[in-house]
């Protein structure tokens, strides 16, 4: 008979710092550009060029580190992690294992039990490496140093973790907060958030951890939940059949749901790590870490709060709204110019979250601007647009920002409010569909609304349905 098994899961999420400039040299962090072209002798690990810590790495740090309830180690320093890669220039990796910048933190989660508390073992400053990119075609490897010397940092969490369903809940909640306090963009697809992942298995019941090992190569929550499920039957399979689990590195494919090993996993005494002798220690006063708290933005729970206090929204549209921060930007800006919070809401969270499903997009892709969606606002509360045309525009918003009173005017799409040509559509429409005046006639409630549909097919959708509604009613009185 097979026995229980517990999963147990810690992650070591790396996220890109939202900086303009790398952590140790001047040169641009933008994603993309030319293989090698955002590089200097810093990044690039030439001998005889120098660090110098960038300030905004260490306050980005220092907010995510309040954000996650963590406490500021107020002196904190840099060590040279060694390791020897091809993507790695000086052959080591300045980082901090002694004396990280935050430590003892935790976040909050809901699971299918409740609240849940996962706790954060600590947060460090680091530089990445460059990107290898393999050429088939050639048979060789090339390595691009543009994200070389990118500031990151690192959020080592303990192994709280149960399941692949508690592990999301986790990167969602992490994510949220540090798009809040603006540190990251946070895009897993970019690289920008990037998650490892270390797992055990133990008998149910059982005090002592199992062998763990750990997953990289996972860029997007689906490959994470199917990576986790994976690697807990394989561990578990192993351990049903008599054999050990190995301490390693295993690399997921996610296209074939299949992970390898990659290197037998380190430990930190083989880094050889020893205090990075180019850069003095960091010094944070009580009055730095005050003034980071005062700019701290307003996170997700407390605008939860002040949308249904302040616009008045239910509960519902408040959850939505706030569950990206660009989302909530949006809304926010948008409410303020058209005065109509509700409706506001209710075209973010319709037609903006319907087109973003179906384009599997994610709302910090969202491009359209707060005026724009204001002004569609305004031309449907004034009757220049019905809700059909309305949509309609909003499709070429959400797609070109395009402003919408200039595109429904060059259209030829406002709503028709001219009692004399509604007058004179529905009579024709009357004239054409004696039966289904008749049904009205005789009670058939249903009938009116197919002879609103033919008055708005005859004024190709551009009619007041309202008062298209009204002059049948009137028109059709025995």
């Amino acid at each position: 008979m097979s026995k229980d098994y517990e999963v147990v899961i810690g992650l070591e999420v790396h996220v890109e710092l939202a900086t303009k400039t790398k952590i140790f040299c001047g040169c641009p962090t933008a994603f993309g550009g030319l293989p090698n072209t955002h590089t200097c002798p810093v990044c690039t690990g030439m001998p005889g060029s120098l660090p110098v810590l960038n300030k905004q790495v260490v306050e980005y740090a220092i907010a995510v580190g309040l954000a996650t309830n963590c406490a500021i180690t107020r002196y904190c320093k840099f060590d040279r992690k060694n390791y020897f890669y091809p993507d790695n220039p000086q052959n080591y990796q300045i980082s901090q294992l002694y004396l990280p910048i935050c430590r003892d933190g935790y976040v909050e989660i809901e699971t299918p039990a409740g609240r849940k508390s996962v706790g954060i073992h600590e947060i460090h400053m680091e530089e990445d490496a460059g990107k290898l990119i393999h050429d088939e075609w050639e048979g060789c490897s090339l390595v691009d140093f543009n994200r070389s010397g990118v500031p990151l940092i690192e959020i080592v969490s303990e192994p709280d973790m149960r399941s692949a369903e508690e592990v999301i809940a986790y990167l969602d909640k992490l994510r949220m907060i540090i798009q809040y306090v603006g540190a990251s963009d946070c895009k897993l697809n970019e690289g920008s958030m990037r998650a490892d992942v270390n797992l055990s298995v133990r008998e149910a019941g059982a005090e002592p951890f199992g062998t763990r090992t750990e997953m990289k190569n996972l860029n997007s929550f689906k490959a994470i939940s199917r990576a986790i499920e994976n690697e807990k039957n394989r561990q578990i399979d192993l351990l049903e059949s008599g054999k050990p689990v190995v301490q390693e590195t295993r690399r997921w494919d996610d296209s074939k749901e299949y992970s390898y090993a990659m290197r037998s996993k380190e430990d930190a005494q083989d880094y050889r790590y020893f205090p990075e002798p180019d850069l003095p220690p960091v010094e944070i006063s009580d009055a730095w870490i005050q003034e980071i708290k005062a700019r701290q933005p307003e996170l997700r729970t407390q605008k939860q709060e002040r949308y249904q206090s302040e616009y008045g929204l239910p509960a519902y549209d408040a959850e939505i709204l706030t569950s990206s921060k660009r989302l909530a930007d949006l809304f926010e800006a948008t409410a303020a110019l058209c005065h109509s919070p509700k409706k506001a809401s209710n075209w973010l969270m319709g037609e903006t979250m319907r087109l973003l499903k179906e384009q599997e997009m994610e709302p910090e892709d969202i491009h359209f601007s707060p005026a724009n969606l204001a002004k569609l606002i305004s031309l449907t509360e004034d009757g220049s647009l019905n809700s059909t045309v309305a949509k309609e525009v909003f499709e070429k918003i959400f797609q070109e920002d395009i402003d919408p009173a200039a595109y429904v005017e060059s259209h030829g799409l406002k709503t028709v409010n001219d009692e004399g040509a509604l007058r004179s559509a529905v009579a024709q429409v009357i004239e054409e569909n004696p039966k289904s005046v008749a049904d009205f006639q005789n009670g058939k409630e249903k009938a009116i609304g197919f002879l609103v549909g033919q008055t708005m097919k005859a004024m190709k959708g551009k009619a007041n349905p309202g008062m298209v509604n009204q002059i049948l009613r009137e028109m059709l009185k025995p």
